[in-house]
């Protein structure tokens, strides 16, 4: 390894034939290049996926009454029904395994808005009801004062938490708005905190954004929803399985508005502890796909640069042969080959690595600059291990190229050699 005698001659074979090594460093360099790109992608897209998780209890399950599809007890198909107070209750009482039970309340749709106002400033937002376990399953990061308590809920007090867009919309900057006032549909609530979405970009992220939280109590009350509810929002409990928790709920929901068990549709559900899952299952696919792809390239390179080796070795045939004649022993004929490979492989492995990772950090670097939605693709690159794993890989793979040359060429005879032109 440390023979400059040896390193002289490599680099005298690789300066005599530039075009050619440079023809058969690009078959690996491509490789390793792909491959970077391929597994920094995919890394983008977990990180993507998995922001897109961040901010609320990855066991957490959310379901709301739908309309049902089978008759039932006497009852037609097609009947629509309503979360009561009464499923809260007893969804805490009968279903342990459930941890957190946090009923929920919207004003108007998804996609509605509801006029709020503040002196002569308006806004269209969304204004939930909540309970405060709501936050044990949606992190939320608490800006100013506080969110809403259980003493909220006993006193139906008439407060609010705002979002940061809601805060934007109505303050100004220099404003605090916590202890002011503001009127929802007629209605005034104090401040007494303002929060931030942990979710950096989406539809749901706005969502937050625009969101005004109110005690679930007070909701029901101002806006004269009685006993109704909207959905549940549900954690597992520690061990449970969300999947178990979801069908034990959904029984429990059944039974409580005659519904038929086997009525699939009736209660609409999300589990984001299988959705994790799914998610995952699917990364290890590609990640698999992945390396099944760029090993597939960088072995096409390696077999380029063995095919290259077995041509310098019929040119060098009668150099070896006046090595072995002269007393080399296999091992040294072996390892000057070998050698030649392995450089020559690491060499153009290593600045297709350097070449993968810049442009995965200019990709990074203009989404950043252009401010692209990261939703769905965040932060592509390629983890230290997996640099590691690539680099070993090089040095297996020249090495295994220029196994088949060495080995011709210490199979060559010396006299046969020294009689060649």
């Amino acid at each position: 390894m440390f023979d400059l005698d040896k390193w002289e001659e490599i680099f005298a074979t690789i300066y005599r034939n530039k075009l050619r090594t440079a023809l058969t460093a690009l078959g690996v360099f491509w490789g390793i290049m792909m491959l970077v790109v391929l597994l920094g992608s995919g890394n983008g897209l977990k990180n993507g996926i998995e922001n897109n998780f961040r901010g609320f209890a990855v066991n957490s399950i959310y379901m709301w009454p739908q309309k049902t599809t089978k008759p039932h007890r006497g009852l037609k198909p097609g009947r629509f029904y309503l979360f009561r107070n009464g499923d809260f209750e007893a969804i805490k009482a009968q279903v342990p395994e459930v941890d957190i039970v946090a009923p929920r309340i919207q004003l108007g749709g998804w996609r509605d808005a509801n006029n709020v106002s503040r002196k002569e400033k308006k806004g269209n937002f969304q204004v939930m009801g909540d309970y405060p376990e709501y936050r044990s399953i949606e992190v939320l990061e608490i800006l100013q004062g506080r969110y809403i308590n259980h003493n909220d809920l006993a006193e139906k007090t008439k407060v609010c938490v705002l979002g940061e867009q809601v805060m934007a919309e109505l303050f100004q900057p220099d404003e605090n708005p916590v202890g002011d006032y503001i009127k929802i549909k007629g209605v005034y609530f104090q401040v007494v905190g303002t929060f931030k979405s942990l979710k950096s970009q989406g539809e749901e992220a706005d969502h937050d954004r625009r969101t005004i939280f109110i005690p679930y109590t007070t909701f029901q009350r101002a806006f004269n929803f009685g006993d109704k509810l909207g959905w549940f929002a549900l954690t597992s409990a520690s061990g449970v399985s969300a999947a178990v928790a979801e069908e034990k709920v959904k029984q429990v929901l059944y039974a409580r508005h005659k519904i038929s068990p086997d009525d699939m549709r009736a209660i609409g559900s999300f589990n984001a502890e299988e959705e994790a899952k799914r998610f995952m299952g699917l990364f290890t696919g590609i990640r698999i796909f992945i390396w099944l792809v760029g090993l597939g390239t960088l072995v096409a390179g390696a077999i380029g640069v063995s095919n290259i080796m077995l041509i310098v070795v019929t040119e060098r045939t009668r150099e070896i042969g006046i090595r072995k004649a002269m007393g080399a022993t296999p091992a040294s004929i072996i390892s000057m080959i070998m050698q030649e490979s392995v450089f020559l492989t690491f060499l153009a492995g290593w600045f297709g690595l350097a070449a993968g990772v810049g442009l995965l950090e200019l990709a990074n670097y203009l989404m950043i600059k252009s401010g692209a939605d990261t939703s769905f693709f965040l932060s592509p690159g390629i983890e230290f291990a997996s640099a590691i794993t690539a680099t070993v890989i090089l040095i297996i793979t020249g090495a295994l190229a220029g196994l088949m040359p060495a080995m011709r060429a210490v199979s060559i005879n010396p006299i046969a050699a020294l009689r060649s032109d």
